[in-house]
């Protein structure tokens, strides 16, 4: 802390990523990385910007990625919002849309950027418990409250909420925004974007840093009526007019136009997710049914602190939470088919 800080920063409470460690052979299972690379085509539109053109600036509407996105969904280029990543994206969308003096409603178990986000400007964050099963209750969300917002896939559980839960919720809530945060959405769910035509509160969050292999490009989305789109550009334009570089906005377009490529590693994901999971089952582990580029699992019997330090030994990284409900899961990043059963075969040295 230093005497030059403002009172209000003293009192910040930041979000902690994931561990980037820096070893060598390692096995990195604890960020949600994609195991294969972007397509070869996002590569080569990368290189394609890699000449002088770079002295100039990007274009801050970013026009080319919303028209390409706009397309892929079906939607207007004034119903898409782009940032510099999802997280950025919701950032903004705490900023603009939810309301002061009542609280954000949220799961109790999701994603941890959204307390801080609540911090960061001044609102009251209201947690729902999951049910026993770590599901979302529709039922739960009701009542006064100055927005909804849920990750789905759920992070990290890994669970999904279908539409009509969903409907359920928008249709509950008709002056509240609604935010469905789908990062992880391509790996077994049904995108919510479907819905924005008949719901004018709801807003749709997606990342290219999951299912799209561009985590390092950093590029976030919204789709939601084009009045929600218009309070995001106003603090966008407020904040950073150009978030999004020339060679990220190229790389993105790519990303969306090589649909063969996207779903070869999407299925891929899919395809060893559901070989880990019935490996971990095998070893005693409960896992909860995931739609996302995880697992979250627990042993029945060895405490899930010393099975994370026993794998970080053998050079394979997991994610274990300190938190209330889940201190006995392991959240297990999908990878590769040999850095799987390189964590079965570590698993078995430890059990």
């Amino acid at each position: 802390m230093s005497r030059f800080w403002s009172p209000f920063v003293k009192d910040l409470v930041p979000y902690v990523p994931g561990e980037q460690p820096k070893l060598d052979n390692l096995i990195k299972l604890n960020t949600n990385e994609n195991p294969y690379g972007p397509s070869p085509k996002v590569v080569e539109a990368i290189r394609t910007q890699l000449d002088d053109s770079l002295r100039l600036y990007p274009a801050p509407n970013a026009d080319l990625l919303k028209d390409t996105i706009a397309g892929y969904y079906g939607v207007t280029a004034a119903e898409v919002f782009v940032g510099n990543g999802s997280d950025e994206v919701l950032a903004h969308i705490f900023h603009a849309l939810f309301q002061h003096g009542k609280p954000v409603l949220m799961p109790d178990i999701s994603y941890s950027f959204y307390p801080v986000y609540c911090g960061l400007y001044g609102i009251e964050a209201k947690a729902l418990p999951l049910a026993e099963d770590f599901s979302i209750r529709p039922a739960d969300y009701r009542g006064e409250n100055g927005g909804i917002i849920f990750p789905n896939p759920n992070a990290p559980t890994g669970m999904l909420l279908p539409l009509d839960g969903i409907e359920q919720i928008l249709q509950a809530n008709p002056d509240s925004v609604v935010v469905v945060d789908e990062a992880y959405i391509d790996f077994g769910g049904e995108t919510a974007i479907a819905l924005v035509g008949r719901y004018p509160n709801l807003l749709v969050t997606q990342t290219l840093s999951k299912s799209r292999s561009l985590a390092g490009l950093r590029v976030g989305l919204a789709v939601g009526h084009a009045d929600l789109i218009e309070a995001l550009e106003r603090v966008k334009n407020s904040f950073n007019s150009y978030p999004l570089d020339r060679l990220a906005i190229v790389g993105a377009v790519a990303a969306f136009e090589d649909q063969a490529y996207f779903e070869q590693t999407c299925q891929a994901v899919i395809s060893s997710r559901d070989e880990l999971s019935k490996g971990l089952q095998e070893r005693g582990f409960q896992v909860l049914p995931s739609a996302a580029n995880f697992v979250l699992a627990r042993h029945g019997e060895r405490d899930a602190e010393e099975l994370a330090a026993g794998l970080r030994a053998q050079k394979v990284i997991v994610r274990h939470f300190r938190a209330p409900r889940i201190e006995q899961f392991l959240r297990i990043t999908i990878g590769t088919p040999e850095q799987n059963h390189a964590l079965l075969r570590a698993l078995d040295s430890l059990l």
